[in-house]
């Protein structure tokens, strides 16, 4: 891969994981809510890094990997019939029940669905509601390694490597780092032998 072809590599840490933000079922992984700077700045080619914390007892571990394939907005992942099945569905499955197909316009007012991140009963999570907004960006991967509760340890050679570390520090997320070591995350990023969900949310044990 050509340094002037290198993706953008994100890298951040989730507190939470409900299959919510990032959704991997259906086939794709979408990352619709929560890091409105991530899904403001990552672009179609760039990889997307979810990883463990602490509050997650997880760690240095790596729950997602995703390149993405598709940026859209809010209102086009609404109207998309592609991502109905994302849709949130609280009378079916986990899956259905964790939908990110969240937000829409009705008369020029966005509308939170009954969701995860809504209160219970529906009631509306106005905090919820700015975050996610602070972006009208929606992330969509067909070519993702979602493990879940399977997480593995970030590997050896992608940590502090030259002063670059794939696992962030803090509670923000991290976008800069050096070409040398955006092409080695994009090398092992493609080197993986599986892709798709491969396990259940961590936080659903």
């Amino acid at each position: 891969m050509s340094m002037n072809n290198l993706p953008k590599v994100y890298s951040y840490k989730l507190s939470r994981d409900f299959g919510f933000a990032p959704n991997p079922f259906h086939g794709l992984c979408t990352l619709a809510t929560c890091k409105p700077q991530v899904r403001h700045g990552a672009q179609v080619g760039d990889i997307v890094i979810g990883c463990g914390s602490k509050k997650l007892k997880m760690p240095e571990r790596i729950i997602f990997a995703m390149r993405v394939s598709e940026k859209i907005t809010f209102q086009k992942y609404w109207d998309d019939p592609r991502f109905a099945v994302k849709k949130v569905n609280l009378h079916s499955g986990r899956a259905h029940g964790y939908g990110d197909n969240i937000y829409h316009l009705e008369n020029e007012k966005w509308i939170q669905e009954d969701s995860h991140h809504s209160f219970s009963g529906g009631l509306i999570n106005q905090g919820n509601i700015d975050r996610d907004l602070g972006s009208h960006n929606i992330l969509v991967s067909d070519d993702f390694v979602y493990w879940g509760a399977l997480a593995p340890v970030v590997p050896a050679h992608l940590r502090d490597l030259d002063g670059d570390d794939l696992y962030p520090n803090g509670r923000n997320f991290r976008c800069v780092f050096s070409d040398m070591f955006r092409a080695e995350v994009a090398k092992w990023f493609s080197e993986l032998p599986e892709r798709g969900s491969l396990g259940r949310p961590a936080s659903w044990r």
